[in-house]
């Protein structure tokens, strides 16, 4: 990057420091107008910042108005940012002074010998690693917008206290805030949430949050998406398969979603035995393929499966039908020889691309390589760090190989290997996950898969794990985002 965009919004350590900024110039304004609010946490995000406090009275829109004047007030101040730091005993006296029971919990959960850094701007501190712009008058203040307050859990436990987050933007040009307040009345219009209801294709009720209602123009939708499916995978080789919907707890046991993904699936117990709702499709085709032998001549084996799955979503995690509890998902189960990895795989990106380019998402996703992190503190993965290290390596060489441009996620990996993930933003600019291609070289030994080689030996076969179109439900919400609801004349449940 050129020096003379260093410290402009084209670089992007700029932007989230002068959004991070930003929060601290609101925790001021509040502090200054409401002293008895409680300060929490306040990061910079991916268009803008936020701020989470502990305030006895909600932060109405009149609220709001009132704390972007002090905002104001406070850039005109031009206050100097000072970073300075505290051994862990008087950082914690000098927040307990403060009376600031955030604080002092986020000091005390810090390690023994960490560097504990402060940021003074005029009489407003804050327990901060920042970094930060030097002096608040770099921030315009007429470009300022606070644009909603959500709940947010104490650090995003449920049992948790209930704290009010504040949400704000800002730019370098009051031109560039309005620009982006235009866009997102645009994406108000096309939240299909708003229009997903206005076109009578699915709808949610008190009885069942998080699990949503089709109705019968939703349902022409969705199965159209699935007929184009099967018709695409059928073609590609795939055979179809069913599995249960739940499976007993050895199960998951063995298939390590017991022990790395618990928190999010529904448990039941029948005949005093637990069971649990599948979250993934994975295990029940792994039992698929052992319930016959095979030879390396069956191989690969392409097994395909339209299910509906369950997960635990925290409800402040949910959003329209982008996150849900229950949703349905076509995924693929490919099981191979070492020698045919590339191959597949590059048949997997292939047809998820097709299919992403038919819908008319393609050219919107951005591509992520998802890595393990060999330092992650709640051993989420399985395996020895030799093996993902082959995974990895042998992943990279295939995206490489393949001329795959993609951004690299640390600690984003599934548990049992690698993955690119397709990315896709909706209209308000939040990232998530359309389809993933993952790598596995782990849960056929789990699982006791083998195939007999050319030379008649046992051999263990590799795995992937792919989707094409992603969960409908989430693909639906992008394709009613992406067209205003003015949907491809094949797809539309009214023509």
């Amino acid at each position: 990057m050129s020096e003379e965009n260093l410290y402009t919004f084209e670089n992007e350590a700029y932007r989230k420091t002068y959004w991070h900024t930003c929060s601290h110039v609101l925790a001021q304004a509040v502090k200054r107008l409401h002293p008895e609010v409680k300060l929490a946490i306040g990061p910079a995000i991916e268009d803008g910042f936020y701020y989470d406090f502990d305030s006895p009275q909600p932060f109405t829109p009149e609220v709001l108005e009132k704390l972007e004047a002090e905002m104001r007030k406070i850039c005109k101040e031009k206050l100097r940012l000072e970073r300075f730091e505290l051994p862990r005993a008087e950082a914690l006296k000098f927040m307990e002074e403060r009376d600031e029971p955030y604080k002092v919990e986020l000091i005390n959960d810090l390690p023994e010998d960490a560097v504990i850094s402060f940021y003074r701007q005029g009489e407003f501190v804050d327990l901060c690693a920042g970094p930060h712009l030097d002096s608040t008058g770099r921030v315009k203040g007429n470009a300022i917008k606070l644009t909603s307050v959500t709940g947010a859990y104490w650090r995003g436990d449920s049992s948790r206290k209930m704290l009010q987050r504040i949400y704000g933007t800002c730019f370098p040009k009051k031109e560039e805030l309005d620009a982006y307040l235009a866009r997102i009345e645009e994406a108000k219009k096309r939240d299909h949430r708003k229009l997903g209801k206005e076109l009578g294709l699915f709808t949610f009720m008190d009885e069942g949050p998080g699990f949503p209602f089709f109705l019968p123009n939703g349902m022409v939708l969705k199965n159209q998406l699935i007929d184009y499916w099967r018709e695409i995978h059928h073609k590609a080789g795939y055979v179809e398969i069913s599995t249960p919907i739940m499976l007993n707890q050895d199960l998951w046991h063995r298939s390590g979603h017991w022990d790395h993904y618990k928190d999010n699936m529904y448990t039941t117990v029948i005949d005093d035995v637990p069971f649990a709702l599948k979250p993934m499709n994975c295990p029940g085709g792994m039992l698929v393929y052992k319930s016959q032998p095979h030879s390396y001549r069956d191989l690969p084996m392409r097994l395909g499966e339209t299910s509906t799955l369950f997960r635990n979503e925290d409800s402040g995690e949910m959003h329209g039908l982008i996150r849900v509890r229950q949703f349905t998902i076509s995924e693929g189960h490919l099981v191979l020889r070492p020698d045919q990895l590339e191959e597949e795989f590059k048949g997997c990106l292939d047809l998820a691309k097709y299919c992403l380019g038919t819908v008319g998402l393609l050219d919107k996703c951005t591509f992520r390589f998802s890595q393990w992190d060999p330092a992650n503190p709640n051993n989420k993965y399985e395996g020895t760090a030799e093996q993902w290290e082959h995974a990895q390596s042998t992943m990279a060489k295939i995206l490489d190989d393949l001329d795959v441009h993609y951004s690299i996620g640390i600690d984003e990996a599934a548990f049992y290997g690698p993955k690119l993930d397709i990315q896709y933003k909706n209209v308000f600019g939040k990232e998530d996950t359309l389809v993933t291609i993952q790598i596995d070289m782990l849960l056929a030994q789990r699982f006791g898969m083998y195939y007999i080689d050319e030379n008649g030996n046992k051999a263990l076969p590799y795995i992937i794990h792919r989707t094409s179109l992603g969960c409908y439900e989430r693909t639906l919400a992008y394709l009613i985002e992406e067209y205003a609801g003015a949907l491809p004349t094949w797809m539309a449940p009214e023509q």
